[in-house]
C-alpha cells in the first residue's frame, strides 16, 4: 500500500465543512507509528485444540440448540467470507447485519438464493472454493507484545489524543485481534486463561484473508440504505464487499459520482472547532496518525471535498453506530480496499440519504 503513495500526490490538508471525520491526509513519522498489520496467506496446517478442530469441522445443524454449535459455524462462515473478499466485519462468532449482508452478497454473486441465512449449502459453496482451515496456530512474537502502546483515552478527549506521539494499538491483545480481523472477545474465548503480552506463547487465531485484491480497483458503489460499499474492476467484476458505517442522519453523505483523488496511508486528524459540530476543544489540535486514529490507519480522499473513506478505531462498530458524514470501514478493509483503487476510480453514492445512528 505504502507503494502506491508515490504515484498519488499526498494533499497537505483538507477543509473540514462536510465531513467531520476528514484528516490532513500526511503520514505521520513511521518510528512513532504501528504499522496496520499484514495478515499472512493462511497456514496449511490447522490449529490442534479440541476447540479448534470443532471449528475447523463445524457443519450446519438446523436442529442445534447448543449456542457454542451456533458460534463454531458462524465463526467458520464468517472467515470463509472474509478470506473470499466478502467481509462480514469483525469475526465474532455471533450472528448479525453485517453478516447477513455479507452472506447474501456471496450468494448474490455464485447465483444462489440470496436469503441471507446460514446453511449446509451456504457453508458447501464457500469450502468448494476453500477447504482450508479457519482456525490456525500462532506464536506470539517479541514484536507483537514489544509496542510501542498507547494509552485507552475516552474518544471525544481530543485534547488528551493531541499529546500523544502516535495513536498505537492500546495492548498486544488489540493488535493481535486486529490482525487477524477478530474480535477480542472471541480471540480471548479461544484462548482462555492465556496472557497475550507474553512472547513465545501459542495461540489460536483465525486463518483470516489477506488484505490483498488481485486487481484494480476501478468503481466503488456506496450503499448508504445497506451500509455497504462494493468494488469493482474495470470490467465490473467485483472483487470486494465492505460493511460500512455510512454518514448519519445529521449529517448525511453525498450522492452521485465522484471519484477518489489520492491515499494517504497513516493519516494525522485534525480537529478544527470553527468546522465541527461535536466535541470541547477551544482551539484547533492534530491528533497523530496509528490504528487508532480517529480515522484509523487509512484514508481514501475524494473529489468531493473532506469527504472520504478510511478506517475506524473501533471495528467492532462498524455499521452499527453514525460517522460524521464519511463512509467508515474497519482498519483492515480500508488497507485491501486502499492497495487495489485506483487514482481516479469512480465513486458512486447509492440507496438513501442517511443512515440512523
Amino acid at each position: 500500500m505504502i507503494g502506491l503513495v508515490s504515484r498519488f500526490a499526498l494533499v497537505a490538508a483538507l477543509a473540514l465543512t462536510a465531513c467531520d471525520d476528514a484528516p490532513p491526509a500526511k503520514p505521520a513519522p513511521a518510528k512513532t507509528v504501528q504499522k496496520a498489520p499484514v495478515v499472512a496467506a493462511p497456514p496449511a496446517s490447522a490449529a490442534n485444540t479440541p476447540m479448534a478442530q470443532a471449528i475447523n469441522a463445524a457443519a450446519f445443524d438446523p436442529a442445534a440448540t447448543d449456542p457454542m454449535a451456533r458460534r463454531d459455524v458462524l465463526v467458520r462462515v464468517q472467515t470463509l467470507l472474509d478470506r473470499a473478499h466478502f467481509s462480514p466485519g469483525v469475526i465474532d462468532g455471533r450472528d448479525g447485519t453485517n453478516m447477513t449482508l455479507a452472506i447474501k452478497a456471496f450468494q448474490t454473486a455464485r447465483n444462489l438464493t440470496a436469503d441471507g441465512e446460514v446453511t449446509q449449502a451456504l457453508l458447501d459453496a464457500l469450502t468448494a472454493g476453500d477447504s482450508g482451515a479457519v482456525l490456525v496456530d500462532y506464536t506470539i512474537s517479541d514484536a507483537d507484545v514489544g509496542g510501542p502502546f498507547s494509552p485507552e483515552l475516552d474518544p471525544g478527549d481530543y485534547e488528551a489524543m493531541s499529546k500523544l506521539p502516535a495513536m498505537n494499538y492500546h495492548s498486544p491483545l488489540e493488535l493481535l485481534a486486529e490482525r487477524f480481523h477478530m474480535d477480542e472477545a472471541l480471540l480471548q474465548a479461544l484462548n482462555p486463561g492465556v496472557d497475550f503480552a507474553k512472547a513465545g506463547t501459542a495461540i489460536v487465531v483465525t486463518a483470516a484473508g489477506v488484505d490483498k485484491l488481485d486487481r484494480k480497483v476501478e468503481r466503488i458503489e456506496i450503499d448508504k440504505a445497506l451500509g455497504q460499499v462494493r468494488a469493482f474492476d474495470a470490467q465490473g467484476v467485483e472483487l470486494a464487499v465492505y460493511p460500512a458505517t455510512v454518514g448519519s442522519t445529521e449529517r448525511p453523505a453525498p450522492s452521485g459520482e465522484w471519484a477518489v483523488r489520492t491515499l494517504a496511508p497513516a493519516p494525522t486528524y485534525t480537529y478544527d472547532p470553527s468546522r465541527l459540530t461535536f466535541g470541547k476543544p477551544k482551539g484547533k489540535l492534530t491528533i497523530k496518525a496509528g490504528p487508532n486514529n480517529p480515522v484509523g490507519s487509512t484514508w481514501i480522499d475524494l473529489t468531493k471535498d473532506t469527504y472520504g473513506i478510511h478506517g475506524t478505531p473501533d471495528p467492532k462498530l462498524v455499521n452499527k453506530r453514525a460517522s460524521h458524514g464519511c463512509v467508515r470501514l474497519t482498519n483492515w478493509d480500508a488497507a485491501e480496499l486502499g492497495s487495489a483503487v485506483s487514482k481516479g476510480a469512480k465513486v458512486i453514492f447509492m440507496g438513501a440519504e442517511a443512515r440512523a445512528s
